[in-house]
Protein backbone atom coordinates (compact mmCIF):
# COMPACT_ATOMS: atom_id res chain seq x y z
CA UNK A 1 0.00 0.00 0.00
CA UNK A 2 1.92 3.35 -1.55
CA UNK A 3 1.21 6.18 0.98
CA UNK A 4 0.90 9.61 -0.55
CA UNK A 5 0.93 13.14 1.52
CA UNK A 6 -2.13 15.58 -0.20
CA UNK A 7 -1.56 18.82 1.66
CA UNK A 8 -5.04 20.84 1.50
CA UNK A 9 -7.23 17.42 1.96
CA UNK A 10 -10.56 19.14 2.93
CA UNK A 11 -10.54 21.68 -0.01
CA UNK A 12 -12.43 20.93 -3.20
CA UNK A 13 -9.14 19.36 -5.33
CA UNK A 14 -7.34 17.73 -2.34
CA UNK A 15 -10.88 15.82 -1.56
CA UNK A 16 -11.70 14.98 -4.55
CA UNK A 17 -8.12 13.35 -5.64
CA UNK A 18 -8.02 12.17 -1.88
CA UNK A 19 -11.44 9.73 -2.43
CA UNK A 20 -9.75 8.74 -5.83
CA UNK A 21 -6.83 7.49 -4.20
CA UNK A 22 -8.09 5.86 -0.86
CA UNK A 23 -11.27 4.16 -3.50
CA UNK A 24 -7.80 2.43 -5.80
CA UNK A 25 -5.82 1.28 -2.33
CA UNK A 26 -3.76 4.08 -1.86
CA UNK A 27 -3.05 5.00 1.85
CA UNK A 28 -3.94 8.74 2.46
CA UNK A 29 -1.80 11.09 4.91
CA UNK A 30 -3.90 14.62 5.10
CA UNK A 31 -3.11 17.43 6.06
CA UNK A 32 -5.57 20.70 5.99
CA UNK A 33 -5.46 23.70 8.51
CA UNK A 34 -9.80 23.77 8.23
CA UNK A 35 -9.04 27.48 7.73
CA UNK A 36 -11.89 30.62 7.30
CA UNK A 37 -11.45 30.71 3.35
CA UNK A 38 -14.94 28.48 2.05
CA UNK A 39 -17.19 26.76 4.20
CA UNK A 40 -16.30 24.89 7.56
CA UNK A 41 -19.39 22.80 7.20
CA UNK A 42 -18.42 22.06 3.87
CA UNK A 43 -14.78 20.98 4.68
CA UNK A 44 -16.06 19.28 7.73
CA UNK A 45 -18.28 17.40 5.49
CA UNK A 46 -15.61 16.42 2.86
CA UNK A 47 -13.10 15.35 5.25
CA UNK A 48 -15.95 13.21 7.84
CA UNK A 49 -15.93 11.06 4.27
CA UNK A 50 -12.57 10.76 4.26
CA UNK A 51 -11.92 9.81 7.56
CA UNK A 52 -14.75 7.49 7.00
CA UNK A 53 -12.00 5.13 4.99
CA UNK A 54 -9.53 2.79 7.02
CA UNK A 55 -7.00 4.05 5.13
CA UNK A 56 -6.98 8.09 5.76
CA UNK A 57 -4.81 9.84 8.69
CA UNK A 58 -5.39 13.92 8.61
CA UNK A 59 -3.86 16.36 10.40
CA UNK A 60 -5.63 19.37 10.96
CA UNK A 61 -2.59 21.98 10.85
CA UNK A 62 -1.44 24.98 8.97
CA UNK A 63 1.62 23.52 6.46
CA UNK A 64 3.32 26.78 7.53
CA UNK A 65 3.89 25.92 10.80
CA UNK A 66 7.83 25.40 11.42
CA UNK A 67 8.87 21.75 11.54
CA UNK A 68 5.77 20.54 10.99
CA UNK A 69 5.78 19.16 7.62
CA UNK A 70 9.45 17.80 8.31
CA UNK A 71 8.15 15.38 11.59
CA UNK A 72 5.20 14.17 9.20
CA UNK A 73 7.56 13.05 6.44
CA UNK A 74 9.42 11.23 9.24
CA UNK A 75 7.28 9.47 10.89
CA UNK A 76 5.02 8.45 7.39
CA UNK A 77 7.62 8.50 4.84
CA UNK A 78 5.29 9.38 2.24
CA UNK A 79 5.93 7.91 -1.15
CA UNK A 80 3.79 10.52 -3.22
CA UNK A 81 3.48 14.26 -2.33
CA UNK A 82 0.44 16.12 -4.15
CA UNK A 83 0.91 19.71 -2.81
CA UNK A 84 -2.82 21.67 -2.47
CA UNK A 85 -2.60 24.13 0.63
CA UNK A 86 -2.74 26.85 -0.26
CA UNK A 87 -4.76 30.57 -0.10
CA UNK A 88 -6.34 30.58 -3.69
CA UNK A 89 -8.10 33.50 -5.11
CA UNK A 90 -7.66 36.54 -6.88
CA UNK A 91 -9.16 39.11 -5.19
CA UNK A 92 -8.15 38.10 -1.40
CA UNK A 93 -4.91 38.46 -2.74
CA UNK A 94 -5.16 42.22 -2.68
CA UNK A 95 -6.71 42.60 0.87
CA UNK A 96 -4.88 40.29 2.39
CA UNK A 97 -1.45 39.46 0.47
CA UNK A 98 -0.09 38.07 4.07
CA UNK A 99 -1.89 34.81 4.76
CA UNK A 100 -0.81 34.30 1.01
CA UNK A 101 2.64 34.63 1.84
CA UNK A 102 2.58 32.66 4.24
CA UNK A 103 0.16 29.51 3.43
CA UNK A 104 2.02 29.87 -0.13
CA UNK A 105 5.12 30.20 -0.29
CA UNK A 106 6.86 29.68 3.38
CA UNK A 107 3.85 26.44 3.52
CA UNK A 108 5.81 25.35 0.53
CA UNK A 109 9.03 26.17 1.64
CA UNK A 110 8.30 24.24 5.00
CA UNK A 111 7.21 20.96 1.95
CA UNK A 112 10.20 21.29 0.30
CA UNK A 113 12.26 21.33 3.32
CA UNK A 114 10.65 18.13 4.49
CA UNK A 115 11.22 16.48 1.14
CA UNK A 116 14.97 17.50 0.82
CA UNK A 117 15.15 15.28 4.33
CA UNK A 118 12.56 12.70 3.14
CA UNK A 119 12.73 12.50 -0.64
CA UNK A 120 9.73 11.17 -2.01
CA UNK A 121 9.47 9.02 -5.44
CA UNK A 122 7.52 12.17 -6.91
CA UNK A 123 6.10 15.46 -5.65
CA UNK A 124 3.20 16.95 -7.98
CA UNK A 125 2.63 20.19 -6.85
CA UNK A 126 -0.56 22.86 -7.69
CA UNK A 127 0.50 26.19 -10.01
CA UNK A 128 -2.16 28.03 -11.56
CA UNK A 129 -3.26 29.53 -14.80
CA UNK A 130 -2.84 33.23 -13.40
CA UNK A 131 1.03 32.63 -13.67
CA UNK A 132 0.38 33.38 -17.15
CA UNK A 133 -0.64 36.50 -16.30
CA UNK A 134 -0.82 39.40 -19.18
CA UNK A 135 0.55 37.01 -21.61
CA UNK A 136 -1.45 37.94 -25.20
CA UNK A 137 -0.53 35.05 -26.85
CA UNK A 138 -3.56 32.14 -26.41
CA UNK A 139 -4.01 29.14 -25.95
CA UNK A 140 -1.34 29.41 -22.82
CA UNK A 141 2.12 26.98 -23.35
CA UNK A 142 4.22 26.05 -21.00
CA UNK A 143 7.41 26.98 -23.03
CA UNK A 144 5.89 30.67 -22.80
CA UNK A 145 7.44 33.12 -20.26
CA UNK A 146 5.51 33.87 -17.16
CA UNK A 147 6.67 36.95 -15.62
CA UNK A 148 3.58 39.13 -15.83
CA UNK A 149 1.82 37.92 -13.20
CA UNK A 150 -1.35 40.22 -12.63
CA UNK A 151 -2.43 39.67 -8.53
CA UNK A 152 0.10 38.74 -5.75
CA UNK A 153 -1.69 35.29 -5.37
CA UNK A 154 -0.57 34.35 -9.14
CA UNK A 155 3.17 36.02 -8.39
CA UNK A 156 2.90 33.39 -5.16
CA UNK A 157 2.56 30.41 -7.60
CA UNK A 158 4.74 32.02 -10.01
CA UNK A 159 7.32 31.96 -6.98
CA UNK A 160 6.79 28.07 -5.92
CA UNK A 161 7.64 27.34 -9.65
CA UNK A 162 10.77 28.95 -9.14
CA UNK A 163 11.31 27.26 -5.72
CA UNK A 164 10.32 24.05 -6.47
CA UNK A 165 12.70 24.11 -9.82
CA UNK A 166 15.93 24.73 -7.49
CA UNK A 167 14.98 21.70 -5.04
CA UNK A 168 14.81 19.64 -8.12
CA UNK A 169 17.75 21.24 -9.59
CA UNK A 170 19.75 20.98 -5.95
CA UNK A 171 18.32 18.05 -4.24
CA UNK A 172 17.25 16.11 -6.97
CA UNK A 173 13.75 15.81 -6.19
CA UNK A 174 11.60 14.83 -8.96
CA UNK A 175 8.76 17.46 -9.41
CA UNK A 176 5.81 18.02 -11.25
CA UNK A 177 4.07 21.18 -11.39
CA UNK A 178 0.62 21.72 -12.73
CA UNK A 179 -1.21 24.61 -13.77
CA UNK A 180 -4.84 24.14 -13.46
CA UNK A 181 -7.63 26.21 -15.16
CA UNK A 182 -11.00 27.27 -13.45
CA UNK A 183 -11.85 23.85 -11.72
CA UNK A 184 -15.51 23.15 -10.97
CA UNK A 185 -17.38 20.48 -9.83
CA UNK A 186 -18.89 19.27 -6.98
CA UNK A 187 -18.21 19.75 -3.41
CA UNK A 188 -16.54 23.14 -4.55
CA UNK A 189 -16.07 26.08 -2.44
CA UNK A 190 -19.27 28.76 -2.31
CA UNK A 191 -16.71 31.51 -3.02
CA UNK A 192 -16.62 30.11 -6.18
CA UNK A 193 -18.42 31.62 -9.29
CA UNK A 194 -19.84 28.14 -9.71
CA UNK A 195 -21.09 28.25 -6.40
CA UNK A 196 -22.29 32.01 -6.24
CA UNK A 197 -23.90 31.92 -9.23
CA UNK A 198 -25.76 28.73 -8.90
CA UNK A 199 -26.89 30.14 -5.51
CA UNK A 200 -28.17 33.02 -6.43
CA UNK A 201 -29.89 31.85 -9.67
CA UNK A 202 -32.12 29.15 -7.52
CA UNK A 203 -32.66 32.20 -5.15
CA UNK A 204 -33.85 34.64 -7.56
CA UNK A 205 -31.36 37.09 -6.98
CA UNK A 206 -28.89 38.89 -9.29
CA UNK A 207 -25.55 37.68 -10.13
CA UNK A 208 -22.65 40.07 -10.59
CA UNK A 209 -20.87 39.45 -13.92
CA UNK A 210 -17.60 41.18 -14.64
CA UNK A 211 -16.25 42.80 -17.46
CA UNK A 212 -19.85 42.71 -19.17
CA UNK A 213 -19.56 38.88 -19.39
CA UNK A 214 -16.91 39.62 -21.80
CA UNK A 215 -14.91 37.15 -20.45
CA UNK A 216 -13.35 33.12 -21.86
CA UNK A 217 -12.72 30.74 -19.24
CA UNK A 218 -11.32 27.53 -19.65
CA UNK A 219 -13.51 25.69 -17.33
CA UNK A 220 -12.01 22.07 -16.36
CA UNK A 221 -14.44 19.47 -14.45
CA UNK A 222 -13.04 18.27 -11.68
CA UNK A 223 -12.93 14.50 -12.55
CA UNK A 224 -10.61 15.62 -15.47
CA UNK A 225 -8.45 16.98 -13.43
CA UNK A 226 -8.42 14.18 -10.80
CA UNK A 227 -7.86 11.63 -14.03
CA UNK A 228 -5.12 13.65 -15.03
CA UNK A 229 -3.32 13.89 -11.58
CA UNK A 230 -3.73 9.80 -11.46
CA UNK A 231 -1.73 9.31 -14.52
CA UNK A 232 1.32 11.50 -13.34
CA UNK A 233 1.56 9.90 -10.13
CA UNK A 234 3.33 7.01 -11.91
CA UNK A 235 5.37 9.12 -14.33
CA UNK A 236 7.91 11.57 -12.19
CA UNK A 237 10.18 13.39 -14.68
CA UNK A 238 13.85 12.56 -15.02
CA UNK A 239 16.83 14.44 -15.89
CA UNK A 240 17.71 13.84 -19.08
CA UNK A 241 21.12 14.65 -20.89
CA UNK A 242 19.78 14.58 -24.14
CA UNK A 243 18.69 18.53 -24.26
CA UNK A 244 16.26 18.24 -27.60
CA UNK A 245 14.54 15.43 -25.92
CA UNK A 246 14.02 17.61 -23.31
CA UNK A 247 12.68 20.53 -24.26
CA UNK A 248 10.37 17.81 -26.32
CA UNK A 249 9.15 16.36 -23.21
CA UNK A 250 8.51 19.58 -21.43
CA UNK A 251 11.66 18.58 -18.96
CA UNK A 252 14.00 21.63 -17.26
CA UNK A 253 17.43 20.75 -18.73
CA UNK A 254 19.20 20.94 -15.67
CA UNK A 255 16.90 18.98 -13.02
CA UNK A 256 14.05 16.52 -12.71
CA UNK A 257 11.62 19.05 -13.15
CA UNK A 258 8.40 19.46 -15.36
CA UNK A 259 5.53 22.12 -16.08
CA UNK A 260 2.37 20.72 -17.20
CA UNK A 261 -1.07 22.83 -17.77
CA UNK A 262 -4.20 20.70 -17.13
CA UNK A 263 -7.23 22.63 -18.71
CA UNK A 264 -10.13 21.25 -21.29
CA UNK A 265 -8.37 23.54 -23.70
CA UNK A 266 -11.78 24.93 -25.06
CA UNK A 267 -12.15 28.43 -22.96
CA UNK A 268 -16.23 29.44 -22.68
CA UNK A 269 -17.57 32.34 -22.93
CA UNK A 270 -18.97 33.81 -18.95
CA UNK A 271 -22.25 34.18 -20.72
CA UNK A 272 -22.87 30.65 -21.96
CA UNK A 273 -21.43 29.32 -18.48
CA UNK A 274 -23.92 31.59 -16.67
CA UNK A 275 -26.71 29.76 -19.39
CA UNK A 276 -25.45 26.36 -18.83
CA UNK A 277 -26.23 26.70 -14.91
CA UNK A 278 -29.99 28.35 -16.12
CA UNK A 279 -30.63 25.29 -17.98
CA UNK A 280 -29.74 22.77 -15.31
CA UNK A 281 -31.34 24.84 -12.73
CA UNK A 282 -34.63 25.79 -14.93
CA UNK A 283 -34.44 29.26 -13.87
CA UNK A 284 -33.15 32.66 -15.30
CA UNK A 285 -30.52 34.57 -14.31
CA UNK A 286 -30.63 38.37 -13.34
CA UNK A 287 -27.55 39.79 -14.52
CA UNK A 288 -25.36 42.65 -12.82
CA UNK A 289 -23.01 43.55 -15.48
CA UNK A 290 -19.37 45.20 -13.90
CA UNK A 291 -16.50 46.21 -15.50
CA UNK A 292 -12.91 43.99 -14.92
CA UNK A 293 -11.97 43.13 -11.33
CA UNK A 294 -8.33 44.01 -10.23
CA UNK A 295 -5.99 40.83 -11.08
CA UNK A 296 -8.57 39.27 -13.68
CA UNK A 297 -7.72 38.95 -17.22
CA UNK A 298 -10.20 38.26 -20.17
CA UNK A 299 -9.24 34.83 -21.41
CA UNK A 300 -7.81 31.78 -19.71
CA UNK A 301 -7.09 28.93 -22.40
CA UNK A 302 -4.90 25.70 -21.83
CA UNK A 303 -2.35 24.15 -24.79
CA UNK A 304 -2.76 20.68 -22.94
CA UNK A 305 -0.97 19.10 -25.68
CA UNK A 306 1.39 18.49 -23.50
CA UNK A 307 -0.26 16.81 -20.95
CA UNK A 308 -1.48 14.24 -23.89
CA UNK A 309 2.05 13.23 -25.05
CA UNK A 310 3.01 12.41 -21.25
CA UNK A 311 0.06 10.93 -20.24
CA UNK A 312 -2.36 9.72 -23.37
CA UNK A 313 -5.12 11.88 -22.25
CA UNK A 314 -6.90 15.18 -22.22
CA UNK A 315 -9.90 16.43 -19.91
CA UNK A 316 -13.15 15.60 -21.96
CA UNK A 317 -16.29 16.70 -19.75
CA UNK A 318 -17.70 19.50 -22.01
CA UNK A 319 -19.26 22.23 -19.39
CA UNK A 320 -23.28 21.65 -20.15
CA UNK A 321 -22.53 18.18 -18.43
CA UNK A 322 -19.98 19.16 -15.57
CA UNK A 323 -22.67 22.17 -14.90
CA UNK A 324 -25.23 19.45 -14.69
CA UNK A 325 -23.60 17.17 -12.32
CA UNK A 326 -22.70 19.98 -10.24
CA UNK A 327 -26.11 21.44 -9.64
CA UNK A 328 -27.78 17.67 -8.91
CA UNK A 329 -25.05 17.82 -6.18
CA UNK A 330 -25.78 21.60 -4.68
CA UNK A 331 -29.24 20.97 -4.49
CA UNK A 332 -29.11 17.50 -3.12
CA UNK A 333 -26.15 18.95 -0.85
CA UNK A 334 -28.43 22.51 0.63
CA UNK A 335 -31.62 20.92 0.19
CA UNK A 336 -32.56 23.46 -2.53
Amino acid sequence: MRTVLVTGSAGFIGFHISRRLLDEGFRVVGVDAHTDMGDADLKRDREAQLRAHPAYRGLRAKIETPGLLLDLFASEQPEIVIHLAAQAGVRQSISDPRSYLDANIIGTYELLEAARAHPPAHMLLASSSSVYGANSEIPYSESERTDTQMSFYAATKKATENMAHSYAHLFGLPVTMFRFFTVYGPWGRPNMAMSIFTRAILRGEPIDVFNNGEMRRDFTYIADLCEALRRLIDLPPARLDDAAEAERLGLSPVAPYRVLNIGHSAPVPLTEFIAAIETATGRTAQRNLLPMQPGDVPVTWADSTLLHQVTGYRPDTDVPEGVAAFVEWYRAYYGL
